[in-house]
């Protein structure tokens, strides 16, 4: 009520709501007059405080949104058809290199590869006589040659009718035609060896694939294949995951990855608060067309298998060192341009005027905020910053404990 109806009670109590009101508002706007002729310095310049930040190198890092990821996964698919003989094995199970995971009845396939081998056996048992028949031919053709050369000196010298002399050159084409079909059923025997001994090893890696294992030591993340099921090519047995060591994904930005090196230290939060450090193992060099960003690996131990693929992740990637300075988050502020930086106090003259400095914003701390773009020594107003522009006169007072 003494708020709402102020004049009421005013004029209740005896005083003159008029001349009382035009004296509040004298008092007000005289208060307001000292108020900025205190904030005003003795020589014209508007008072400000300041303090003198020095800068120091620190620790850069990349900071990348990720997650983890198992350093292989592999699912485990049937390679050959058979109803499953043996018993499931629980997801979860730790596996090592060799386990047999799922195992496809044998059916006939031990029957074939009896089979294959004995072609095999026979295949090679007629390899001699076809070698034989070679070296046969090889000698009848040599001698019908010989016979050939006597007879064609005979008739030179009158000594044999030109008949005989015929009848050898046809025994040597006889000869040669016996020849080159020795030679046809020779190479016939060693087809026939080679596709027995192809048949064998089908045999043996069609028993092979009934017996499916784990190709490194892991977890299984699925349960394998159900007892008495059918297994067609193609069918999951299992899925299993290698999660020691364990990978940290993340996607970098075009304007960031010039920092980020093979080998440089990198450390993770993962979304259960858990703290992790490990080392980049792998940079793309190639660019997501549609996000345009770099692909970037690190490597972290995992030993119990207690981080999991897939958590979210908060990585930061160490990269070289940047000289910074330590200012309060107060002293921020804004150009017209919406430009953030500091303004800080420049020697002009006889005194002092302040001007706007860009900065970057590196890191934010609980002692204050890194920025860099600063000289190596500033005075950064920290008190006034927002009441001044470009060039206009300051009377600095300087604060104790500058960084």
């Amino acid at each position: 009520m003494l708020v709402f109806e102020r004049d009421m009670v005013r004029e209740f109590a005896g005083f003159a709501p008029a001349e009382t009101d035009q004296t509040d508002t004298t008092t007000l706007a005289e208060e307001a007059a000292e108020t900025a002729t205190a904030a005003a310095a003795p020589g014209g310049g508007v008072s400000v405080i300041a303090v003198e930040s020095t800068a120091r190198e620190i620790d850069s890092a990349v900071v990348i949104r990720g997650r983890t990821e198992a350093v292989r996964a592999v699912d485990l698919l049937a390679e050959t058809s058979g109803r499953s003989v043996a018993a499931p094995i629980q997801k979860g199970a730790l596996v090592s290199t060799g386990d047999v995971l799922c195992e496809i009845d044998m059916g006939t396939r031990a029957e074939a590869l009896a089979e294959a081998r004995a072609r095999l056996a026979e295949a090679q048992a007629n390899a001699p006589t076809a070698s034989a028949r070679v070296a046969e031919a090889q000698a009848r053709l040599d001698e019908a040659e010989t016979n050939l050369n006597n007879t064609e000196s005979l008739a030179s010298g009158g000594f044999a009718a030109e008949t005989r002399v015929i009848a050898a050159r046809a025994a040597l084409r006889t000869a040669e035609a016996v020849l080159a079909a020795a030679r046809g059923g020779a190479a016939s025997a060693e087809a026939a060896i080679e596709a027995a001994r192809s048949a064998v090893a089908n045999a043996e890696r069609e028993i092979e694939r009934t017996r499916i294992t784990a190709p490194f030591d892991g977890v299984l993340e699925t349960d394998t294949a159900e007892l008495g099921s059918l297994l067609q090519p193609g069918a999951l047995c299992a899925r299993v995951l290698d999660l020691d060591p364990i990978h940290l994904v993340g996607f970098v930005s075009e304007v960031d990855i010039e920092r980020v090196e093979i080998g440089a230290m990198a450390g993770a939060r993962l979304s259960s608060g858990r703290e992790v450090m490990g080392q980049v193992t792998f940079v793309s060099r190639s660019a997501d067309p549609t996000t345009r960003t770099f692909r970037v690996e690190a490597e972290v131990a995992n030993p119990d298998l207690s981080i999991r693929d897939g958590q979210a992740a908060e990585i930061l990637v160490r990269a070289a060192g940047r000289m910074a300075h330590l200012l309060p988050q107060s002293a921020l502020t804004l150009d017209d341009a919406g430009s953030l930086g500091v303004r800080i106090a420049v020697a002009d003259g006889d005194g002092d005027v302040a001007r706007f400095a860009p900065v970057e914003l590196l890191r934010d701390s609980p002692e204050g905020v890194w920025v860099a773009g600063l000289p190596e020594v500033a005075r950064v107003i920290v008190v006034g910053q927002n009441y001044v522009t470009d060039g206009v006169a300051i009377a600095v007072t300087m604060q104790e404990g500058g960084s």
